[in-house]
Formats: structure tokens, C-alpha cells, sequence
């Protein structure tokens, strides 16, 4: 098959495709979810009662334990009418929905599946899964339906937690995605097409995959905290087991029935499982929904630092004698890597002494890890290796955790960067009453972009009240998490059209 990325989808689309953003965020004070972690005894309790778990063409033990613990999600969502240009619909939702957004008060459901991660309802899933939603319901293996409400979404991850109103539920025990290998068997547990309770199985195929699929733009191999927006995190578990829409948000389990990851993408032309499906790992997965839970953000830790893969080619280029590793080519503003001692030139080989060969592999490892935090980090530089500690910064170059309403911390999970209008712009659209404004500039995966919003849209009120730069957006939104919003603004192009997005910061 032939790699050609442009032709992933993501699984469910449907249930990303009007973004308007209704369903309300708990607002909740800090606590931790308790995770259910591998045991290796309680395993081998288990089996010994008669089960084959872990031998190889068996899944009936896997199947057993992960189906109770996987849910189906049937997001419900209001479609808002307005210009085609306000409601874009992206390339890869058009199969479901024709060329142009849906107009009336009419309603769209979608499907998709979570992963019980707490026997107190907490639930992962993936965030196109939830976002855009009014409502939210749930379905237990055994029947039983609940509202869901969100906790928090990292569109950075594709990951989102929501929650449900039951106790002692069936949690599915995290596993170690860092041992699953190349080759071992493992099963997709989800709903595709509304069929409830669906396994497949295959074999993992490969690890450490980026894909480029997560967000409107990748700004190539960046890990740091500018600009600050957070750039996708993608290194994804390959594997060949069967999945197809609706399998969003499903359990990746091994043949112990323990996580390790959770569905979220597939290799396809049509929209439909064409051979390779791809999954968040667990590890990943642990770090985001605890952060989500216990602060409402991810807080995630950066290097700073730009990078490119290297391959023999390269390191002629570079004049570097490593092949394998990742290669730092500069450093962006107020880098904790450069802080560190890092130079250009170096080429990072492991990271707390496991093995970096790639960048989505590294910016796993990094992502794993909170601001404050240290990093081993062992180079070859010159021939030779050496260990680095680094403490990691925060994506506004601090090192203390964000807070969930900070201003840079709202606009990161808007997934945009702002500018104030140039005297020339102001002096151009000022026959239309404009006399400032907030502009739009980079979009990454966040509520903007899934709400139709494109770069060089200018955002001239915030709930109704005039915004003139971006100092006043920033001032209006901070405090707003959880809360819906309305903009209203203007692209220059057609400064006598105006435009309306309503959605939860």
C-alpha cells in the first residue's frame, strides 16, 4: 500500500462535522482519576481459572474483559445555517454531508465509542468524537444509557474525557504502550456503523507513527512554546485489526485485556477500513485524562526546540555520524533545552534512556511530562555522548503549571494565534465601521477552525461587545472556560458580510 497520508481519515467523521461547540463543561475542583494499572498476579489469578489469555490466536479473554468496559457514544448536534463560508465543511466530512453545511434547525447525530477509565464514569474517548455536540449519551455494554457531560478535550491529542452519572463500573486496566511490540497480536474493541460490541483483531504493525492528521496545518518538527498554540501530538500504534467509522474512541487492547490505546484514525481512500488503523497510546492516554480530570488542560512540557529526523542522507547533510536519533536544527524563544546547554548541531539520542529514532517518538515522551518537570536527554554531539537534565517549560516559556481560564491557555484550546490590525488595515475597512479588531492568523486543531473560522477572518465582537485588539479578546475570554461564547467579525475581503460563530472556550 502505498504511504500516501493525504488519504487518512479520521475514524467517525461524522462526528466531528458541525462544530459549534454546545456541550457544557463540568466545572470541577482539582482531583486525580484513579486508574485501574496492569497486575501482573491479579492476571495470572485470572487465568488461572481456566482462560487462555496470551496465547497466541486467542482472544477470547481479551474480548471478555475490555467488551464491558467499551461504550457507544451517540453525539447529537444542532446544525446552525449561515454562508457556505461560514460553515466550511472540511474535505473529509463531505462523503457524509454533500458539498454545503446543513441550513435550519435541523439535528445530526453521530456515533462513535469511549473507554471507561474509572469506576466513577470518567470515560476516554476521542475529542472529534464530542466537539461540536449539544448532547451526549452513552450506552453500557449491558444496556443501561446515560448524559454525558465533558470534563475537558485536547484536540492537540484527539483525546477527550466526559462522565457519566454511575458508580462501580467496569474500568479497563491501562497498559504499558511502551512494551506492546511489532508483531503482537492485539484487539479492537468498539462500534462501527452502530453495530455495538465489535471485535476485531490483528497485529501491532508498527510504533511511534506520525501522520500529520491532527490539526488544519503542521508547522513542521517544532516542540516548543512558540508560537503558543499546542502543536499535534501524533505518534500513533499502527496495527492491521479492522476498524472503521464509529470505532472512534475504542479500546486497542492486548491479550492481558489491558489498554493500550485508544482508536482514533485509518489508512483509507474511501473513508472506510482499507488496511491500517492507528491508536493513541496508552501511556499517552493516562497522562491527558489525568491532566484533564484533575486541572481541566493538559499540562504539557516543552524543549523548545526545532528538529528533523535523520536517515544517512541527512547525516551527511548535517556532517553528523549518528543515522538514528533527532537532529536539533534551532531553538525557539526563552527554550529550556538551549537553557540546558543544548547546542545546535546535537542530535538526541534517548530521552529518561528509552531510544528516539523519530520526532513524533520524542514529542511522546516529552508530552508525557508536565511543566517543572526534568528530562535526561542523552546527545551525540562530536562523536561522543553525553546526558543533559532539562527542565521543561510551559507553552508560554514559564515553568509553573497553566491555569485552566489563563487567557494564552484558552486561546491554545481555541487553536489560533491573534494579531492587532495594521494602520493600513484599519484606514482600508474603516468606510465599514471597522475601527480595530483581533486577526486571525495561524489556525491548528482547536473550536475556531472546527467551527469554520479561516485565517484572515477579524473578530470585531465578543459577545456582543466590540473588540479593537487582541489584548481586549484575551480580557473578554479569560475566565470564560466552559462557558459559551459568541464572536462576530469580518473577513477583509468582503468587509460588508458579516459572520457569527458561537461556541464553548
Amino acid at each position: 500500500m502505498s504511504q500516501n497520508w493525504n488519504q487518512l481519515a479520521l475514524v467517525g467523521l461524522i462526528s466531528g462535522a458541525i462544530s459549534a461547540g454546545a456541550v457544557q463543561l463540568l466545572d470541577h475542583p482539582e482531583k486525580d482519576v484513579i486508574f485501574k494499572e496492569a497486575s501482573t498476579a491479579s492476571f495470572a489469578k485470572l487465568t488461572s481459572a481456566g482462560a487462555s489469555a496470551g496465547v497466541p490466536g486467542d482472544f477470547t479473554y481479551a474480548a471478555d474483559v475490555s467488551m464491558p468496559a467499551v461504550v457507544h457514544i451517540t453525539s447529537t448536534m444542532k446544525a446552525r445555517g449561515g454562508d457556505a463560508r461560514q460553515m466550511q465543511i472540511p474535505e473529509e466530512f463531505r462523503e457524509f454531508f454533500g458539498d454545503r453545511a446543513p441550513q435550519g434547525p435541523q439535528k445530526r447525530q453521530a456515533s462513535g465509542s469511549g473507554v471507561i477509565i474509572s469506576a466513577d464514569g470518567y470515560i476516554v474517548t476521542n475529542n472529534h468524537v464530542v466537539e461540536g455536540a449539544d448532547e451526549l449519551e452513552v450506552v453500557l455494554n449491558d444496556k443501561h444509557t446515560y448524559k454525558a457531560k465533558v470534563i475537558g478535550t485536547d484536540p492537540s491529542t484527539d483525546l477527550a474525557v466526559i462522565q457519566i452519572p454511575a458508580k462501580n463500573l467496569p474500568a479497563l486496566t491501562f497498559g504499558n504502550s511502551d512494551a506492546a511490540r511489532v508483531g503482537e497480536w492485539v484487539v479492537a474493541v468498539g462500534n462501527p456503523f452502530n453495530l455495538e460490541s465489535t471485535v476485531t483483531t490483528g497485529i501491532v504493525s508498527a510504533k511511534g507513527r506520525g501522520l500529520g492528521i491532527i490539526g488544519q496545518k503542521q508547522r513542521g518538527n517544532f516542540e516548543g512554546p512558540a508560537p503558543k498554540i499546542d502543536s499535534p501530538l501524533e505518534s500513533f500504534i499502527q496495527t492491521d485489526a479492522v476498524v472503521n467509522p464509529g470505532n472512534s474512541g475504542g479500546a486497542l487492547v492486548n491479550l492481558k485485556g489491558e489498554l493500550i490505546g485508544i482508536n482514533t484514525a485509518i489508512a483509507s481512500p474511501t473513508g472506510s477500513f482499507a488496511g491500517y488503523a492507528f491508536a493513541v497510546p496508552s501511556n499517552l492516554v493516562k497522562k491527558v485524562a489525568g491532566d484533564l480530570v484533575k486541572y481541566g488542560n493538559v499540562q504539557r512540557g516543552y524543549l523548545g526546540i526545532v528538529l528533523d529526523e535523520l536517515d544517512s542522507k541527512k547525516a551527511d547533510e548535517y556532517g553528523v555520524k549518528e543515522t538514528n536519533g533527532v537532529y536539533v536544527k534551532s531553538f525557539s524563544p526563552n527554550s529550556a533545552a538551549k537553557e540546558a546547554g543544548l547546542k545546535a548541531g546535537d542530535v538526541i539520542l534517548k530521552v529518561d534512556g528509552l531510544n528516539v529514532n523519530t520526532v513524533p517518538q520524542l514529542q511522546e515522551q516529552i508530552g508525557r511530562k508536565q511543566p517543572g518537570e526534568s528530562v535526561i536527554l542523552t546527545l551525540g554531539r562530536g562523536g561522543a555522548t553525553k546526558d543533559v537534565t532539562v527542565k521543561l517549560k510551559n507553552r508560554d516559556g514559564g515553568s509553573q503549571l497553566l491555569q485552566r481560564d489563563n487567557a494564552e491557555m484558552l486561546l491554545g484550546d481555541l487553536g489560533v494565534q491573534l494579531s492587532d490590525l495594521t494602520p493600513r488595515e484599519k484606514a482600508l475597512l474603516k468606510a465599514n465601521g471597522v475601527e480595530g479588531g483581533a486577526k486571525v492568523g495561524m489556525l491548528e486543531a482547536g473550536k475556531l477552525s472546527r467551527a469554520g473560522v479561516q485565517e484572515g477572518f477579524i473578530i470585531t465582537k465578543l459577545n456582543n461587545k466590540p473588540i479593537h485588539s487582541v489584548q481586549e479578546f484575551k480580557k473578554g475570554i479569560e475566565g470564560k472556560k466552559g462557558a459559551r461564547v459568541q464572536i462576530e467579525g469580518i473577513y477583509s475581503d468582503a468587509p460588508a458580510d458579516n459572520f457569527t460563530f458561537g461556541f464553548n472556550v
